[in-house]
């Protein structure tokens, strides 16, 4: 049961919300700096060759023009300073249609965008390599060495001799992050520092990757990123455009604001890569899984190399005593992939939970009767103890609250008009990891009442960072929500781990309740006084009349955790409606169930989880990025070609949190959510379209002319 008296695990909404709904959050672009110039980036219009000439000259004399930046004039900057995707003017080389090859600054962002119209550029153009299914046959081996190959027993001989077995090929495109904050900077610089107001997803990480890339130390740059309009990976590593922006602000002597259009997003911060995976699969006739072979083919860029683990999920999801899982990878004249929400475990779940239930229907088995049979007891990839696994409870408490049972098992037999329906269901995981971060503690007391200030450079995508710290806070110094602030999204505030990958929760929270319990454990000792029972730091404040008090802790994951593995894990359960005459797809119902630690809030918790099951379904229905062959330009650059799923196309959602006790993880027992949303969704809504039709589509989005 709940605590009543403790604010942590209660539904409170959003701190931050007033602030976000009347405008008073300042994004990146939002900053009242004075005298601000405004800059544009100008492209390139091939996918490979070499710049032999740029004419600037007519830009540059266009009104309103302060500089034109190219590899001619651009300072000498670090490539290898940790800025993803190149793209820094630094050679005439062009390796991806849409690269950065200038930059125009003037005193209007009007004026700026026509005079980069203005520049004339020769090419010596190459042919590009961007049609993947012609080299996926030459993929080669990742230079990343956790993308080597993966054996457990022998899979290969297992699956030869099965009497029972699927092996398919399944296919995921190259999908945009498309948060609704493009990517913006704003550079001022002050002598030899700047600071850059910037979305950053980790905030000291965009603080060093500046630094190096402007070969500088990281006190001279500044990040400010207090508000965050979505990022989904894409805000977590920093690309070309915030370095240039410095750049730009140099050159002119004065504050530069530099911010992407939606169509300039597309080839100018990442991409989750296109994915061709080969999923195997053999069973006894009781359905114990005998092997499991999952071979991924991807790209990369025609350089630099980022590989999606889709094969994660496969590591553990299942007991299998043979397992393979291979990774290849071509390079391509497209933009470097990076991580995007659910990095490998999203897709990859698509692939290896729709073949789990494709092996249920060939073996005449419920789905979740085969999942639940094939449960391992340890990580089956390194043999750890779980630090504790609600998998199987939540395919159970799903399976009742969703109506399972009126599933019918045999495809295209339930209609309903013009509308086959169909019930599916996937499973799904994400890593739980606690990463150093450290947090300082201000109390303060005017009279009878003590406030705190709680500092860290936290990231807040939008998630409700602020407000559960502020709820961690407020119960572990005894104060009420009103008398606790919370500072995030400054790099000169004690340094934290990112917003990413699922981390930002446990990383932060425990180290604001570390911080809060050294400060009450420093003002017991201060009082040098003894107690029968353990004072809150506002009672030591008040009690010792001490006007001002702060500490600082430097959080640590526990080390007794690297003997476990920590995992939240999910269930996903989807009722689709299919139009029998045109093929469309309605999500009518979706379920979410989760077992991921303490929840620290459920309101902004379900929040996070529907949010990911949202994006799960336009993952399965809607969403695609088109290369055209022809130039290796982007042919989907907007919103109305670029199909995100609205309010209409979503049906009735619902998420229930299994209650999950795991202070192996972390003290606070606190496994991230953000990430775990989104896998399995996918492969749900695909399987529900199966048994809706009898039709199995391995080639995502599932869209109408597929199913016709």
């Amino acid at each position: 049961m709940q605590d009543k008296n403790k604010l942590t695990g209660t539904p409170i909404s959003r701190i931050d919300g007033i602030a976000k709904v009347t405008g008073k959050a300042a994004y990146s672009t939002d900053y009242p700096v004075k005298d601000l110039a405004y800059a544009v980036l100008f492209k390139s219009t091939i996918a490979a060759g070499t710049i032999l000439n740029i004419d600037t000259s007519v830009a540059e004399k266009a009104p309103g023009v302060l500089a034109v930046i190219t590899h001619k004039n651009a300072p000498k900057l670090n490539v290898n300073g940790g800025l993803r995707g190149g793209s820094l003017l630094q050679s005439p080389e062009v390796e991806f249609f849409g690269q950065h090859i200038g930059i125009v600054v003037a005193e209007t962002f009007e004026q700026a965008r026509h005079a980069s119209h203005l520049i004339s550029v020769d090419y010596d153009k190459k042919e590009p390599k961007v049609d993947f299914e012609t080299l996926a046959p030459n993929a080669v081996l990742p230079k990343e060495k956790d993308k080597a190959d993966a054996s457990r027993g022998d899979a290969k001989a297992a699956l030869s001799s099965a009497a029972y077995k699927v092996e398919e090929t399944y296919s995921t495109p190259i999908e945009h992050h498309h948060p609704l904050e493009p990517h913006a900077t704003i550079a001022e610089w002050n002598g030899d520092r700047v600071t850059l107001y910037n979305s950053s997803q980790i905030v000291n990480g965009a603080q060093t990757s500046a630094a190096n890339t402007l070969n500088i130390k990281p006190e001279q740059v500044r990040i400010v990123t207090p508000y965050i309009g979505g990022g989904f990976g894409s805000k977590g590593g920093q690309w070309a455009n915030l370095v240039l922006t410095a750049i730009a602000a140099k050159q002119v002597n004065r504050p530069v604001k530099l911010a992407l259009t939606r169509q300039q997003m597309v080839n100018s911060v990442g991409l989750r890569q296109q994915n061709l995976q080969k999923v195997s699969l053999a069973a006894t006739q009781d359905g114990k899984l005998t092997a499991l072979a999952h071979e991924i083919t991807t790209h990369a860029a025609i350089k630099s190399e980022f590989v999606e683990p889709c094969g994660d999920c496969s590591k553990i999801m299942y007991d299998v005593p043979n397992s393979l899982i291979t990774y290849r990878v071509v390079p391509m004249n497209v933009i470097l992939p990076t991580y995007t929400r659910g990095p490998g475990k999203s897709t990859g779940s698509f692939a290896l939970e729709s073949a789990m239930d494709e092996l249920a229907h060939k073996l005449k088995m419920d789905p979740i009767e085969l999942r639940i049979k094939n449960e391992p007891a340890r990580d089956p990839s390194n043999g750890k103890p779980w630090s504790s696994r609600k998998a199987v409870e939540c395919l159970q408490v799903g399976a009742k609250a969703f109506g399972w049972e009126k599933r019918k098992a045999e495809p295209g037999q339930n209609l309903q008009g013009n509308y086959l329906i169909g019930y599916g269901v996937a499973a799904g995981t994400y890593p739980a990891h606690q990463r150093p971060t450290s947090a300082v503690v201000k109390l303060k007391r005017t009279g009878n009442e003590v406030t705190a200030t709680i500092e860290l450079a936290a990231a807040d995508l939008g998630t409700g960072t602020y407000t559960i710290l502020t709820q961690t806070a407020a119960d572990a110094l005894d104060l009420p929500l009103t008398n606790v602030t919370v500072v995030i999204g400054d790099s000169d505030l004690p340094p934290a781990a990112g917003a990413v990958g699922s981390v930002g929760a446990a990383s932060y929270a425990n180290a604001v309740n570390d911080a809060c319990q050294k400060i009450t454990d420093e003002l017991i000792t201060r009082s040098g006084k003894q107690f029968f029972a353990r004072p809150t730091a506002s009672q030591m404040m008040l009690s010792e009349k001490i006007t001002e008090y702060k500490t600082r802790v430097d959080a640590k994951p526990l080390e007794s955790a690297e003997a476990y593995s920590a995992h939240s894990f999910n269930a996903n359960f989807a009722e689709v409606a299919v139009n029998r005459f045109t093929g469309m797809v309605r999500v009518n119902r979706f379920l979410a169930v989760t077992g991921a630690g303490t929840i620290l809030n459920p309101k902004t918790a379900r929040s996070q989880i529907i949010g990911g099951n949202v994006w799960g379904i336009g993952m399965a229905l809607t969403e695609e990025s088109i290369l055209d062959p022809r130039l290796g330009n982007f042919v989907t650059r907007s919103f109305a070609d670029y199909h995100v799923p609205s309010n209409l196309d979503i049906g009735d959602m619902d998420a229930i949190f299994i209650r999950e006790d795991d202070q192996k993880a972390n003290k606070m027992g606190i496994k991230g959510i953000g990430e775990v949303g989104i896998v399995g969704v996918a492969a749900a809504v695909a399987n529900a379209i199966f048994n809706a039709t009898g039709k199995r589509v391995r080639e995502l989005p599932i869209t109408p002319d597929k199913l016709i």
